[in-house]
Parts: C-alpha cells; sequence; structure tokens
C-alpha cells in the first residue's frame, strides 16, 4: 500500500481534470489548479465539461470524498502539493514546434511557493529536453536550486477510455536523472500494479512522441493499402483481420477511413519532423505518414463527388459524424470538418448530424447546416457520408434513410455499414478500401 500524497495538477482540460480524478480515486489528495475562472467554478459544482465515461462519477466521488477539489491558479493549487503535475496544453506552433508558453508560465508562477523536497512533474506532451527547461525555469524564478525534483511521465490517455487508460494502464514511464525523485513519483501508480519504466528524460519525452508516431504510421499505412485494395479489388477489411492476428502487428489502428485527427496525433507528427528538422535528420519515413493523412481528405471528397455526379456544385451532401472519432465530443483537427469544409468550397450544401458536438461544430465551420436527427440530414441528399463512427448509425432505418434522400448514395468513409445489406436496400455503397 503506497504512503497518500499531496497532490496538484495544474490544469483542468482532459488530461488534467482526468489525472486528478484518478488519484483522487486512488486515495490521494488533489487539487486541481486552472486559470478559467468559470471552469473552476463548474467543476466545483461536478460539471465536467468533457464527454469521457466514467469520468463525471470520478469527479463527483472525489468531491464527495473532499479528496478532490478545484481552485483559482497553479500557485493556490501547488503551495501545499508534494507532487505537482504539469496538464497544460502544448499547441503546434507555426513552424510545426511544440508551443511551450503555457508550460514556462506555469513553471515560473509556482516556481515561489514549491517547498524544499516538492517534485514537479510534466505529464504535458512536451519536446525532448523539456524537462531540462522547467528545471531551468524553476530555479530562474525562484526555486531553491537542488531543493526540487524534476521528471517527465507522459500520459498515454485514449479519449473515450481515458479512465480505464489511467487505472488500467498498459505502462508508467518516468523520466528522470534522480533515482530517489523516479521512485517516489512511481509509488504514486503502486496500486495500479502497471509495469513501471523508469528512464532518463529525454527517452521519456521520445517515447511519448515515438508511440504516437507509429499509432498514426498504422493508421496512414493502412489507408495506403486500402487505397490499393480499391484498385486490385480486395477488401481492406478482410486484409487487416489477417494482418491483426499475427502478433506483431495487432488488430489496433488498423482501420482504414477518412485520416487520423484529434488533439494528439497531427501534433505529435509535425512536433516530431521539427526535432529531427532541427537536428538535420530527414525523417522523411513520418513526413510520408502526415502526407498519406492528408491525401486521404483529397480522396474522399473525390468519392463523395463522384457519387454527386462528378460535381459538388449544387449537390446536397448529408454528413454523419463531425468529431475525430465517436464516444468523444473533441473537435479538434477532425478529417470530417476537414472534408465537410472541402465539400462546402465545392460549392456543395453540407447538412450534418453529430450526437455530441453538432452546435459546436456549427460555430467552427461557415455555411455547415447541423441539424438534431440523423433522418434530418439526408432529406433531398444526393449523397450520405458516414465521417465518424458513431455506433448509433448503425441501427438507423435505412428504409427511411433512403426513403429521404434524392438518390440512393452512401460513401462509408468509416466502413462502418454492411455493403451487402446496403445494396439490398437499393443503395448503391462506396467504402474505403472495399
Amino acid at each position: 500500500m503506497p504512503l497518500l500524497s499531496s497532490i496538484a495538477v495544474i490544469g483542468g482540460g482532459y488530461v488534467g481534470l482526468t489525472t486528478a480524478a484518478c488519484f483522487a480515486h486512488l486515495g490521494h489528495d488533489v487539487v486541481c489548479g486552472d486559470n478559467d475562472a468559470e471552469k473552476v467554478r463548474s467543476l466545483s459544482k461536478g460539471e465536467v465539461p468533457v464527454l469521457e465515461e466514467g469520468l463525471p462519477d470520478l469527479v463527483a466521488q472525489g468531491l464527495a470524498s473532499r479528496r478532490l477539489r478545484f481552485v483559482l491558479g497553479a500557485a493556490a493549487a501547488a503551495s501545499t502539493a508534494e507532487f505537482v503535475f504539469l496538464c497544460v496544453p502544448t499547441p503546434q506552433g507555426a513552424n510545426g514546434a511544440a508551443d511551450l508558453s503555457i508550460v514556462e508560465d506555469v513553471a515560473r508562477e509556482i516556481a515561489p511557493v514549491l517547498h524544499a523536497g516538492s517534485v514537479v512533474v510534466n505529464k504535458s506532451t512536451v519536446p525532448i529536453g523539456s524537462t531540462q527547461l522547467v528545471e531551468r525555469l524553476l530555479t530562474e524564478a525562484g526555486a531553491m536550486p537542488g531543493t526540487i525534483g524534476v521528471a517527465s511521465n507522459p500520459e498515454f490517455l485514449r479519449e473515450g477510455s481515458a479512465v480505464r487508460d489511467f487505472l488500467e494502464p498498459h505502462r508508467v514511464v518516468i523520466g528522470c536523472q534522480e533515482t530517489e525523485v523516479a521512485v517516489r513519483v512511481s509509488e504514486l501508480y503502486r496500486d495500479l500494479r502497471a509495469p513501471i519504466l523508469v528512464t532518463d528524460a529525454a527517452s521519456a519525452e521520445m517515447i511519448k512522441y515515438a508511440s504516437n508516431a507509429f499509432l498514426a504510421t498504422k493508421i496512414s499505412f493502412i489507408n495506403a493499402i486500402a487505397n490499393l485494395c480499391e484498385s486490385v479489388h480486395a477488401d481492406v477489411r478482410e486484409v487487416a483481420l489477417g494482418m491483426g492476428y499475427d502478433p506483431r502487428i495487432g488488430f489496433e489502428f488498423l482501420h482504414a477511413g477518412p485520416g487520423y485527427g484529434g488533439s494528439c496525433f497531427p501534433k505529435d507528427v509535425q512536433a516530431l519532423l521539427y526535432t529531427a528538422d532541427s537536428v538535420d535528420y530527414d525523417f522523411e519515413l513520418l513526413r510520408s505518414v502526415h502526407d498519406v493523412n492528408q491525401r486521404q481528405h483529397d480522396r474522399i471528397v473525390a468519392k463523395i463527388a463522384a457519387a454527386a455526379g462528378d460535381t459538388l456544385e449544387g449537390a446536397t451532401i448529408a454528413v454523419w459524424g463531425l468529431t475525430f472519432k465517436a464516444n468523444t465530443d473533441d473537435l479538434r483537427d477532425s478529417p470530417a470538418l476537414a472534408i465537410a469544409r472541402r465539400l462546402l468550397e465545392g460549392g456543395a450544401r453540407v447538412r450534418a448530424y453529430d450526437p455530441a458536438a453538432g452546435e459546436r461544430a456549427a460555430q467552427i465551420v461557415a455555411g455547415l447546416d447541423v441539424v438534431a436527427d440523423p433522418y434530418d440530414a439526408c432529406v433531398d441528399a444526393d449523397v450520405l457520408t458516414v465521417l465518424t463512427e458513431w455506433d448509433e448509425l448503425r441501427w438507423l432505418d435505412f428504409e427511411r434513410v433512403g426513403g429521404q434522400m434524392r438518390t440512393r448514395h452512401i460513401v462509408d468513409a468509416r466502413n462502418l455499414l454492411d455493403p451487402a445489406a446496403m445494396r439490398q436496400k437499393s443503395f448503391v455503397y462506396d467504402g474505403v478500401g472495399r
């Protein structure tokens, strides 16, 4: 049984909130600090702003047990903490590099209030060398030299299963030069009974980027195979199944579709490419991963245009799904939004449905007509395209869907629907690599 600790989590966003709620669930005393006063008030009332299974319950439990509190500001959270986890955004800058300005600002804010023996843990996705940067900034901003430990502890949370990923991790990675500090951080995770890898900080930071880049590579690879399957009359679903039974390959991330998106893969691929360029290494493989992903958008748009009669001008396109994947309300770098924009730019009218983020999508994409019902999206549509793999879409009344459409054309960019069943209902069906 590990000793229970006082933990500050800086950042009440997706990663920070999950981290804070899960540590409180493990019995630690957690204070989560954020610079958004309205968010702090909402979270203090148990109002969770993101769609994530199990997270509202954990937040409610933490508040009820008083093991979880929310405060305004990083310094207020860190002032009494033994461990301070930095879970703040590191958005992609104009040159592709990760923007560390928020990490730097937080390090300067908390430095004067840290007490001897505190450990600052960088959980944000940061470039290689950032642990040393944080250590230097803490000292420059007033932390007593040699008394504050600094470590890297990258997160591997998937949206839609973040709570399970935290509490049942495949591994915990801790990067630190000081063995004593690494051991103390590892004690926080002992109850999870997961493999713990202790390494140097640079390697820990690289593990995060390399993991995401490899998963992005799997997605671009299977999309390229899918495109080839279409030319040789093979079915990518069968190909992926045959590949996945090989334990060296596995089934995950072998789902052909419109390309990867979300808050991590696009920016992490770009950040790793920037790192490679900064040391004069031509990471040609990863550059191709990015290029294949971008071209996949073109391919889906071309399929939709072909189904609409070889032109988007004046066509009405029904879109099902706008988030970057199912079971989340995250629209960041969503391939569905990128494709919807392209359809609008081509002169089409786009009527879209999404069960979690439709209203916000309408505010992001000018001209997008968002409706509250998937059937309403199909009224007088020339083409129906599935852009997010929401499971509820499988079980709709497709006779009703077809009856509302002008022509029964489906472009299934997620291979969600059964081609044979759709064709039996007189739809012209086009999937990805099928």
